[in-house]
């Protein structure tokens, strides 16, 4: 039964053109190419990630977050409740009026009570400040890094100045050292952050960016399968570009460099509108779209990939929106972080008159209790 559905998985028709099968992918003649197998090499090097990144967190980020004086905010702990604790954890974190009616009648608490409780017990849930440095560090590290290696790996490549060079050869197209690293640097990124997403800050597009890993890692395992390694550098070359801007005016923010936030964020807009909605769609997807069927008849993976480039497309038209909401706010309002992300709720005075009332009947009855009343 396994042996048939691997024959079917790994069938030639699927994959590759009609006139080319897997055996002619076969090292020989001092040509090598990419193997599916190579694939499992993914999994030592998203754990080599993860290891390379908690070294830099704790002993590059912090400290740096230390120099820069950034801070976590002191938070207020919501007092132990069992039956708000279920009640947060399972049905609702932001109640309505109608639940905080019901949960007062069952508690025997004022709503206004409820309503603090369940404002601090929101903010605990929220990463602090120094965690969100220390992530949007390591990230800009890594996209500059990542940057770097794709220069390397394309400046003096033919298919980077001509994009019918892409499928010269195609699919017959010997495997080079630095394509090999550029990949495997970029899967074990991008596994590595499948691998953190319960413990990284939680965003408004948590799904999305969810979509966004499972995509990319599918486009790169697929197209290291099939050979397609010389569009897939172009594109992880072109997301790799706007991406240190973005995780370098988060860094300025967190560090309350203003100015300087909004100016590599204006830059950044920039970039990923030329990146993302320009070169991405109009020249890179044109090239998968349009120049393979100068050379053979579509089949599946033809169509496989670039419904997944289709999809990435609709994830950046997506953040597009949202970036440009945010320049907009910044041009014209005022921008205070990242509006993906949750801002902490504040604490104001009558959550302070509500505390020290609460501390002053409580220590009223230990005295009451003291005394014999």
């Amino acid at each position: 039964m396994l042996d048939t559905v691997s024959e079917w998985l790994w069938w030639d028709r699927l994959w590759l053109p009609g006139n080319v099968s897997w055996a002619d992918l076969e090292d020989r003649d001092g040509r090598v190419y990419a193997k599916p197998s190579d694939l499992y090499a993914t999994l030592p090097c998203a754990l080599a990630v993860l290891v390379i990144r908690y070294l830099f967190e704790r002993h590059i980020a912090t400290p740096m977050a230390d120099i820069l004086g950034i801070r976590d905010r002191l938070r207020l702990t919501a007092e132990y409740n069992p039956l708000l604790e279920t009640y947060f954890l399972s049905q609702a974190r932001a109640p309505s009026q109608t639940d905080f009616r019901a949960l007062s009648k069952k508690t025997s608490w004022s709503e206004r009570r409820l309503q603090v409780w369940f404002r601090r017990r929101r903010n605990q849930e929220r990463s602090g400040l120094r965690k969100r440095f220390r992530e949007a560090s390591w990230r800009c590290m890594f996209y500059l890094c990542a940057s770097i290696g794709g220069v390397i790996a394309l400046y003096d490549k033919p298919w980077l100045y001509n994009l019918r060079e892409v499928w010269a050869g195609f699919p017959k197209q010997s495997l080079l050292p630095s394509q090999y690293w550029y990949y495997f640097l970029e899967m074990g990124f991008y596994l590595s952050l499948v691998f953190s997403l319960t413990f990284d800050v939680k965003r408004k597009d948590f799904k999305e960016q969810v979509i966004h890993h499972v995509a990319t890692l599918t486009l790169l395992a697929f197209s290291w399968s099939s050979n397609y390694i010389r569009i897939g550098t172009l594109i992880m070359a072109t997301h790799d570009s706007a991406d240190v801007l973005l995780e370098g005016a988060k860094m300025c923010n967190y560090a309350k460099w203003k100015r300087t936030a909004n100016a590599v964020f204006v830059v950044f807009n920039l970039i990923f509108i030329l990146s993302r909605l320009i070169i991405l769609p109009f020249w890179l997807i044109h090239c998968t779209w349009v120049y393979p069927l100068e050379l053979f008849p579509p089949f599946f993976g033809y169509y496989f990939f670039n419904t997944m480039l289709l999809l990435l497309q609709t994830l950046h038209l997506y953040w597009a929106v949202l970036i440009l909401y945010m320049l907009y706010k910044l041009i014209f309002i005022k921008l205070d972080g990242d509006d993906r992300s949750d801002p902490e709720e504040e604490e104001d005075s009558d959550v302070t008159e509500l505390d020290q009332e609460h501390k002053h009947r409580n220590g009223s009855g230990a005295r009451d209790r003291a005394s014999g009343h």
